[in-house]
Parts: structure tokens; C-alpha cells; sequence
């Protein structure tokens, strides 16, 4: 690695990261600060397909020794690593403000959730149970037993650089795995580090391996494409619902069995008996946490007709007092800048076709600029890409409701009790996250049975996870995978059946069993002469 000054800290150079050494090969890519594109932070290449069938070759040779380590071995690993994480957890988590463009705040928390991840699974490491099970057969015993998949190759998205590789990558390591992972070009000097702490944990060379580059016809695209190559035994895949359908779709002709964590369009439903205070403050959280850049993020906040314009009124107050900027020059802001321009690009298109289908712009006018200024920036909004706080009035069937605007933008949209508000919170193609407000116990109860959707929150936001629950979706949000608590190492492992025969003998079960014989039936009612 070399270093060399830039204007928030050093530039860095580096190659990928494969079995425990540094590899320089391939186009020169650089990653720059999204608060301030001057600012220059990491220049890295791009892994060619070549390179990684390489990455993927030395996985394999690393999975024959790690997967025979002991699993309580590999859980002091993790907590090793949890270790490292807690003591580098300020200087992480400022180049995450720097290189991803989240305020300080979230970016601890970011930080943070690795490290309870870390802790979770490394006690798991004495927990992988199997189980004893009977045997129909004298002589005979049966038992259950975890086993590792092989080589994991992995996509994260750049939103959450440290929590989210960590959902995948601990738990695949923990349960015997090995791992070629592409982060996002959006954080590539977060993932070295990451890969680095991890080695320094005491992880084997070779067991974690991170390549760089980009995604679509680069890459992402060419690591999806040698699972035909047979070189993964899993994928696991977090982005769009597009590209997670592809990834679907070569997993199941390889008969590889994929977690995809994708898009969401995630609706948060505030009825007439909630408390509208918190109901808003939970909403505004739920819509421009991160600049709207989540998964869960809330879509849609339906709210209950009798008090649809008292709630209006009172979040857009809100909005209009939320703060952006440069969270490396100013603290507090609520949101930064988007992590790069193509999801401002796809973001400012939104104002066109939500206006052409008849939704009405209640607050937002696109990119914050010199020119177009918005009244709570601070910083330099030319230096990079920065988004009004934008609120619509919408309705089912609008494109606006039913698609995926990954930016700071949010629709109101007015619906008449609870059976309207379940319909309208599930009429759009997604299923990831849910929220309602209410203290009716009845209404909180017909939402969570008939929301379709893999998390919900009771007077609570659409956003947020903790290490020990699990996390996913259903529909366009996921293939019904979780990741996150105990329930995430079914995705890296699989289940190996064994027998142990000791009577000497061929026993044959069904065949050979001595079932118990049924002697004949004595009528009772005769007998009590009842």
C-alpha cells in the first residue's frame, strides 16, 4: 500500500487482496470523496476474469485447511476480530464519513453492528448443533451434523460498507467457508481494511480474498459468471432486484442455492389512534436516513384519512427543517451526498416520471446547487451530488408507488382504515421492510399477519436491524434468505445425515424393523356397559 496527501487525509493506493498478499494487476480505478470529488481517497484496479478464477482457485486451497479447523478455533477468530474492530472503530469510522458520505453518526453505527455481528457468531462457534436422533433399529445410532459449503463468492453494495459485508462474511467464515468477495467501487479502501483487521484476528491467508472493480459488463458481472465454471459452491448477493434475478437465475442452473438481499419499496402506515409526533419523527427517519440511500428506507407513508392533513402539515415542517450537507465539514447533518452519480442520475429522472403520472410535488427541486440552493446546506453543494428533501402526494397504481426511488425522496398517500391501509401497503412489487404506528393492539395484529413482507415495526421506523434478528425479504426484495442471527447459517452450510451401525449386521430399516404389534381391540362400551 502506498499513501500520499490529499485534502481530507492520505490518498490510497492499493491492489486486491488475495491469499494474504497484495496483488497489482489490472485498469487503474480511483474512489473520490462523494462530499467533495476533489478529494481523491483510494485508487485500486480492476480484477480481470482471470484474476478471479485465481482468487477463486486459492479459496478452494485455503477452504481444505480452514474447513477442518475446529469451530470453536474459528469463533476466537471473530472475536479477535471484534477486538480490532472496537479499537479501530473512530478511524473507521471517519473514512467511512469520507469515502461513502455518511454522517458520523451512522457511520459509528455502521461500525458498530460489525462488531455485535463479530461478537454474535463468535460464541456460535461452539454452538453449531447437530442432533442425536433415535433409530428405529436395535444396534444402531443416527446423528445430524453441519457441514461448510466451499468457496462463497460475494457482491455487497457500498451503502453499508462495514455492516453488511459483515452479515455474509462472518457467518461464512465461522461456519468453514471461504470467500472471494467483490465489495462496492464505492468503498473499496473500507473493504481492504476490513480484509486486513480480519487477518490481523488471526484469519488464515487465503480465507478471505477481496477483488475490485465494477459491476455490470465488468467485474461483478464476471465473478456471477463463474459459478458456470463450477469454482463457487454459494452466492451471496446484495443490490438491485435486476441483477439479484440474474445472479437467481445462473445459481439455479448450477443448483447453487443464493442469498439475494435486493431492492424494497417499503411501506410505513400511520392510523388515526397513533401518536402523530412520534409517527412523524419515526416517518422522517424511515424516509431520509442516509439521503433515502437504504433498502429499507420507507416508499410509501400511508396515512389514515381523519387525520391525513394534520400528519401532512406536520411532516412537511419537518422535512423542510432537515439539514444536508458535507458531514465532514458539518455536524449535525442528517444526510450527505449520494455515493455517486449514477445514483443521482437514476434519482433526479424520478421528478420527471412522477410528475408525468400525475403525482403532486408537495416539497423538492432536484439537485442542490449554487445556483438552485436549498435553505439548510452546508458546505460546498457544487462539490458534489447533493438532493433536496423531496415529499409527493401519490397514489396506488402511480410508477412512483411502485418503484424503488434510492434517494431522498418520499410519497404521502391518504388511505381509509385498516383493511385499505394493508391493501395499499402491499400493492407494489417489493417485500422487504413495514412499518405501522397505532396503540390499537387489533390493528398492529391484522397488519403484521397481513403485511407481505419479510420485517415489520410496530411504532417503530422501516429502518434499523440488530446482529441477533434475522434480515431479508420476500417477493422483488429477496428469495426468502436471511441473513443476520442464527437463522443465517443455514445459508452457508448444509446438513449431513450419518448412521453408525454396530449390531454386526446388515439391518434394512422399514424392512427389518420389529414394529410393535397391536394386540385386538377390547370394546369398552360393552364392558363399562355404558
Amino acid at each position: 500500500m502506498k499513501t500520499s496527501p490529499s485534502k481530507y487525509g492520505n490518498t490510497l493506493e492499493f491492489g486486491h487482496w488475495i491469499g494474504g498478499e497484495e496483488v497489482w494487476e489490472g485498469k487503474a480505478l480511483e474512489r473520490r470523496n462523494p462530499s467533495d470529488r476533489s478529494d481523491v481517497v483510494a485508487r485500486f484496479p480492476e480484477a480481470s476474469k482471470d484474476l478471479l478464477r485465481r482468487a477463486a482457485r486459492i479459496a478452494r486451497e485455503a477452504f481444505e485447511r480452514w474447513s477442518r479447523t475446529p469451530a470453536p478455533v474459528r469463533g476466537v477468530t471473530l472475536l479477535n476480530f471484534a477486538t480490532a474492530l472496537t479499537r479501530e472503530k473512530e478511524t473507521i469510522a471517519r473514512l467511512l464519513v469520507r469515502e461513502v458520505g455518511k454522517t458520523l453518526k451512522e457511520a459509528r453505527g455502521d461500525v458498530q453492528e460489525a462488531i455485535d455481528t463479530a461478537v454474535f457468531f463468535a460464541s456460535e462457534g461452539r454452538r453449531l448443533y447437530g442432533q442425536t436422533v433415535p433409530s428405529e433399529m436395535v444396534g444402531k445410532e443416527l446423528f445430524t451434523f453441519r457441514r461448510p459449503l466451499g468457496v462463497v463468492g460475494m457482491i455487497t453494495a457500498g451503502n453499508f460498507p462495514i455492516a453488511v459485508p459483515s452479515w455474509k462474511i462472518i457467518p461464512a467464515v465461522l461456519t468453514g467457508n471461504t470467500v472471494v468477495w467483490k465489495p462496492s467501487d464505492d468503498s473499496p479502501a473500507l473493504s481492504l481494511l476490513f480484509v486486513r483487521l480480519f487477518e490481523e484476528a488471526g484469519l488464515p491467508p487465503g480465507v478471505l480474498n477481496v477483488v475490485f472493480g465494477g459491476g455490470g459488463g465488468a467485474t461483478g458481472e464476471w465473478l456471477v459468471e463463474l459459478m458456470d465454471e463450477g469454482l463457487f459452491n454459494k452466492f451471496a448477493f446484495t443490490g438491485s432486484s435486476a441483477v439479484g434475478r440474474r445472479i437467481g437465475e445462473i445459481a439455479g442452473r448450477n443448483l447453487i442455492r443464493p442469498t439475494l438481499e435486493l431492492g424494497g419499496k417499503n411501506p410505513l402506515v400511520v392510523m388515526r389512534d397513533a401518536d402523530i409526533e412520534l409517527a412523524v419523527e419515526g416517518a422522517w427517519w424511515s424516509a431520509f436516513a442516509t439521503g433515502g440511500q437504504r433498502c429499507t428506507s420507507a416508499g410509501n407513508i400511508l396515512v389514515d384519512a381523519p387525520i391525513y392533513e394534520e400528519f401532512k402539515r406536520r411532516f412537511l415542517e419537518r422535512t423542510e427543517a432537515t439539514v444536508v450537507g458535507n458531514p465532514l465539514q458539518a455536524e449535525p447533518v442528517t444526510y450527505g451526498p449520494f455515493m455517486n452519480e449514477r445514483f443521482y442520475a437514476g434519482w433526479a429522472r424520478h421528478y420527471e416520471w412522477a410528475s408525468q403520472d400525475g403525482a403532486k410535488l408537495l416539497l423538492g427541486k432536484g439537485r442542490i446547487t449554487a445556483e438552485n440552493p436549498y435553505p439548510h446546506f452546508k458546505g460546498d453543494p457544487d462539490a458534489g451530488y447533493f438532493g433536496w428533501p423531496t415529499v409527493w402526494e401519490a397514489a396506488p397504481g402511480m410508477k412512483i408507488f411502485e418503484t424503488e426511488v434510492f434517494g431522498p425522496t418520499i410519497n404521502l398517500v391518504r388511505v381509509n382504515g385498516i383493511e385499505e391501509a394493508i391493501i395499499a401497503a402491499n400493492a407494489h412489487p417489493y417485500g422487504l421492510s413495514s412499518s405501522i404506528y397505532t396503540n390499537h393492539r387489533g390493528w398492529a395484529y391484522l397488519f403484521k399477519n397481513g403485511i407481505k413482507a419479510g420485517m415489520t415495526s410496530i411504532n417503530n421506523s422501516t429502518v434499523g436491524a440488530e446482529a441477533h434478528l434475522p434480515f431479508g425479504g420476500i417477493r422483488a426484495s429477496g428469495n426468502g434468505a436471511r441473513e443476520s442471527g442464527i437463522w443465517v447459517i443455514e445459508e452457508y452450510t448444509y446438513w449431513q445425515a450419518v448412521n453408525e451401525e454396530y449390531s454386526g449386521r446388515l439391518q434394512l430399516a422399514q424392512m427389518d424393523t420389529e414394529y410393535a404389534q397391536a394386540k385386538e381391540p377390547t370394546d369398552w362400551s360393552k364392558t363399562l356397559g355404558i
